[in-house]
């Protein structure tokens, strides 16, 4: 049995049910994008945000009416240089601290701006010139926030393509491309050293367009499927997203002693809709993989290489860009419309947080009277026990007794942990018989499961 990629620390259900039910969640951000000539109002986005559990809003400029839209509504702003702005910024400290001046001082701290992203894509862009002033114009815009009292407070970065690591896969044999090591170990440095992220730009959508297979759709999209064992570390891989953010820490601890840099999901998401050429964009397929993967966000797994923790990730994007060149796909992008209605649903706003698995029943048996446990049934599969695992753990309750030191953590394999997490789901939901169907892997049994000191919560309805 494959140990479970559930680990680490878990927030007690008091503190998760606290942030899981505030008016947003940090590590949830969305990308604004705005090449576009029929979106709403940015007040009128910003009260659509205000009514999600959206965190945090990427922008690729910095547009005066949306950062002052945004004010006072507590959501994180990242703001951008635009790539042709790197030149002046890095040749010149007063332009840096001109452009600071003039889109974060007069808004801060009533809009609530956390990052300067400088720059999009640009070392993969392999444009010599435009590489080499990347570091200067980041040392510069950061001594211009540290000029205006706000450094440490308002952090730099830049944002990477996928494609400035050479190998990826495995993910224990993640890479940067030699050509860029001396480059991309210079902007981490400065990463460490101003407590920044690195920003990255992971689209499993991407990686199923190359391998267009069912078994890496089900990969990608978060669905059952038999995993991926990295060969180097044994450690089964159970979606792409997973496998590409530890491929990217694996570069950066090959890189140097950068385990305090935290990983940063600039951009990831999934089209809804394609040229005839475009595999997957379909409706069905955009709202499974960013809603799976908002579910495994709330659930607080991490990854294999960073358990216990959600990585901040920018879903790509509030909105289709309709001026957008390119395929189909570069304008079918946006969860929500112009009308602000929801393109689909995958469970952000405050009123309807839906989940994506496990399903109820249409028929579901009346309760128990007597005293049941809720139990894998067998026969299930340690995919669809990690999908219940990281479902009920996402949902409210607290599963800090199956983390490393808890009662419950021994014996640590999925099917164990998943047992434990379906189980206290069902106590704490009222012992309905549908909350224990986990898309008809679950079974209701009189038998305590109880060991040593691990103790199963039980009881009749």
């Amino acid at each position: 049995m494959a140990a479970s990629s559930f680990s680490l620390t878990f927030v007690s259900f008091s503190l998760f049910a606290a942030f899981y039910l505030a008016d947003s969640q940090s590590f949830i951000g969305v990308n604004y994008g705005q090449v576009a000539n029929n979106l709403p109002p940015p007040v009128s986005t910003a009260a659509l945000l205000r009514s999600t559990t959206i965190g945090k809003v990427r922008l690729y400029g910095a547009d005066p009416q949306i950062i002052k839209a945004l004010a006072n509504t507590g959501i994180g702003i990242v703001i951008g240089v635009a790539n042709g702005d790197i030149p002046a910024l890095a040749s010149n400290p007063n332009s840096a601290a001109q452009w600071i001046n003039t889109n974060v001082v007069p808004y801060y701290p009533a809009s609530n701006i956390v990052l300067i992203t400088v720059g999009n894509e640009v070392i993969s862009s392999m444009d010599q010139g435009l590489i080499s002033q990347l570091l200067p114009a980041m040392q510069n815009v950061q001594n211009a926030l540290n000029s205006a009292n706000l450094g440490g407070k308002v952090k730099v970065s830049t944002v990477h393509s996928m494609a400035v690591l050479s190998q990826s896969d495995p993910p224990s044999s993640g890479r940067f491309n030699p050509v860029l090591e001396q480059m991309m170990k210079a902007v981490v440095e400065f990463e460490k050293e101003n407590a920044s992220p690195f920003a990255i730009n992971p689209y499993p959508f991407f990686a199923y367009q190359s391998d267009p297979r069912a078994e890496t759709l089900a990969f990608c999209l978060f669905q059952p499927n038999s995993g991926r064992v990295d060969s180097g570390t044994g450690i089964k891989y159970m979606n792409m997203f997973d496998a590409q953010l530890d491929a990217v820490r694996s570069a950066l601890n090959a890189l140097g002693d950068f385990k305090d840099v935290e990983i940063l999901v600039a951009e990831t998401g999934w089209a809804y809709r394609g040229d005839s050429n475009e595999v997957g964009t379909t409706m069905e397929n955009a709202r499974a993989y960013n809603g799976n993967l908002i579910a495994h966000l709330r659930s607080m797994v991490g990854t294999p290489l960073m358990p216990g923790k959600s990585v901040d990730t920018y879903i790509f994007a509030l909105y289709d860009e309709n001026l957008k060149p390119g395929p189909t796909s570069e304008r079918s992008f946006g969860l929500f419309r112009p009308d602000l209605t929801m393109t689909y649903d995958v469970g952000l706003s405050k009123n309807s947080q839906t989940p994506t698995t496990p399903t109820t029943p249409a028929t579901p048996s009346p309760k128990p009277t007597a005293t049941a446990w809720c139990m894998p049934k067998a026969g299930a599969s340690d995919a669809q026990l990690q999908l219940n695992l990281d479902y009920a753990c996402g949902h409210g309750i607290d599963c800090g007794a199956i983390q490393p030191g808890g009662a419950c953590f021994e014996p640590n394999t999925v099917k164990s942990h998943a047992a434990y997490a379906m189980n206290l789901y069902y106590q704490s939901l009222g012992k309905n018989p549908w909350d224990c169907d986990f898309s008809q892997t679950a079974t209701l049994t009189s038998t305590n499961p109880s060991y040593n000191g691990c103790s199963y919560p039980g009881g009749s309805s």
